[in-house]
């Protein structure tokens, strides 16, 4: 009987340590599977599977996250990030924290950030519009080469060679590139159809020409009730009016990797063949003067404020508010932008007028319109990475960082769409990340927006039609010799261009003669020729 009783007992001891044992190995291990949900299991332990390799996680930090946009005033950004906090604690044992760059100035403010030094974690980055090759010269960037693969390893396997190439600086992998989400992001007028048809004009406007006369309809129609056709504002959206111009008028491209659009390929064929858009071209069509003529009848004609250099007003608001009849921005906007304005003014029909219809001049999107950086002196480079690989591969994590709190921000519909909750208000339920660094058509299109126009896809294939291959990805534009000169250059186009644009500058003949006068004083002449010398470099080592 004894002999039994202790067999029992060891019998018993054997069982405990078996269980005490798969409960430890359970608390030590996560599991990561190749559909994006690296970690399924709730953890409470200081390790995680991450690509098949065991990462400590026992420091619990915070990982910013540099975005451009304004930060939502609502309360909405806070709510929004309690949960996605909640979830990377299980996750990663971590939090998120995003730092807004306001619009205001935002280029100035961003590259102070960082030039700064200081410890900026993950960062959104670009090449054609927020200098992402000038920041990486400027050391502003870790080298990802070694931690891609093995804190981001989803997103390491899905990139082709081909796309890493295109954010590769001196052998150095320093951004991850947004290239798996389709958007459109060519500039053009949005205008009212419900006025537009009213004014007569019954076909989509396609030229400069055709836009005028719905600025002058609108003027003719709505004018003694205080709506002004376009309340244009900022000196960015004037200075914008002029590549609207140059993409309308010209076969010119853009060489976005030089500032303040001081340099232009002269066509798709020639694309290294550098011209200025500020003096005549070869061909001898003056397009500057020609510009700055229909601006100054365009103001003349009251199609804008009289202070319009100094009105501080919001031209969608204004539009919304049904006191402007004009709104710049490009495709992407656009397309959400209809439904938008549907709600608000029921029958508005909001159109569009593409610079790029009136001559099919459109470049493709490059992948790194936008892309994600870690800061050079990044405290934690390693997590930073695993938590960027969640937000572009984690379903959960996506939809909270991109869209929001299901519920309050949006719903999935009966139709399978990502929709607005009853009773959303933006003012009051609006949320956004902008996060413009790794978006996903996996995701996107799984839940296509019901807030998005229904002709979308119609939409893009008409650029896709027509639109070439966007050639200057590669090309590092070494500002180092001319550094003085742009900024001189950058100055005078300041003081002159908005100006131009809005008519307010006095004779167009004599502004822009004084314009160029000031651009050649400040060594705009040098500039070309180094961007033409570097350019060259850059096709001759494609050859």
């Amino acid at each position: 009987m004894e002999k039994r009783k202790k067999s029992l007992i060891r019998l018993f001891a054997l069982f405990f340590a078996v269980v005490m044992a798969i409960s430890v190995t359970a608390c030590g291990k996560t599991t990561s599977g190749n559909d994006g949900n690296h970690n399924k299991n709730s953890n409470t332990s200081k390790t995680v599977t991450w690509g098949g390799k065991e990462i400590d996680i026992s420091k619990f930090v915070t990982i910013t996250h540099l975005s451009l946009g304004d930060k939502p005033t609502n309360g909405q950004y806070e709510a929004v990030k309690a949960e996605w906090d909640k979830y990377l604690k299980d996750k990663l044992n971590c939090a998120l924290e995003i730092e807004y760059v306001g619009w205001t100035d935002y280029l100035t403010k961003y590259n102070l950030l960082l030039a700064s030094g200081e410890n900026l974690d993950l960062i959104n980055t670009a090449s054609d519009w927020l200098e992402m090759w000038p920041n990486a010269q400027r050391g502003a960037f870790l080298a990802l080469n070694d931690l891609l693969p093995v804190y981001a390893p989803i997103t390491w396997e899905s990139i082709p060679e081909d796309h890493w190439a295109e954010v590769t600086f001196k052998g150095d992998i320093i951004a991850i590139p947004e290239d798996m989400y389709s958007q459109w992001i060519n500039h053009g007028f949005m205008y009212r159809g419900d006025w537009a048809r009213e004014i007569g004009i019954t076909q989509p406007i396609k030229s400069w020409d055709e836009f005028q006369v719905y600025l002058q309809g609108v003027k003719d129609l709505y004018g003694d009730k205080g709506v002004i056709p376009y309340d244009i504002s900022g000196a960015s959206n004037m200075k914008e009016m002029y590549d609207g111009w140059t993409i309308s008028k010209s076969s010119l491209i853009c060489i976005d990797p030089v500032p303040d659009g001081l340099a232009y390929g002269k066509s798709d064929d020639e694309w290294w063949v550098v011209v200025s858009r500020y003096f005549p071209l070869d061909n001898g069509y003056d397009m500057l003067l020609d510009f700055a003529t229909e601006m100054k009848e365009w103001a003349d004609a009251g199609y804008w404020r009289d202070d319009v250099l100094n009105n501080t007003a919001d031209t969608w608001t204004q539009f919304k508010a049904g006191l402007t009849g004009t709104r710049q921005h490009h495709t992407q906007t656009y397309v959400y932008a209809y439904k938008e304005l549907e709600r608000e003014i029921p029958g508005a029909d909001l159109q569009f007028f593409p610079w790029s219809e009136e001559s099919k001049n459109l470049t493709k999107m490059s992948i790194t319109h936008g892309a994600t950086a870690v800061g050079a002196r990044c405290q934690n480079p390693e997590r930073a990475l695993m938590v960027y690989d969640l937000i572009r591969n984690d379903e959960t994590m996506y939809r909270l960082f991109n869209w929001g709190i299901e519920g309050v921000q949006y719903i999935i519909n009966e139709k399978g769409q990502r929709d607005l909750p009853e009773g959303y208000n933006t003012e009051q339920h609006s949320f956004s990340s902008n996060f413009w660094g790794g978006r996903m058509d996996k995701f996107e299109l799984k839940y296509p927006s019901a807030t998005i126009i229904d002709n979308w896809k119609e939409i893009y294939d008409n650029f896709e039609s027509y639109a070439k291959p966007y050639r200057y990805g590669r090309f590092v534009f070494d500002k180092s010799s001319v550094e003085s000169e742009l900024a001189a250059l950058s100055d005078v186009i300041n003081r002159y261009l908005p100006a131009i644009c809005v008519g307010k500058a006095g004779d167009p003949a004599a502004a822009v003669e004084a314009f160029r006068r000031e651009l050649k004083l400040a060594g705009y002449d040098k500039v070309l020729e180094e961007v033409q010398r570097q350019l060259t470099e850059f096709k001759n080592s494609l050859d």
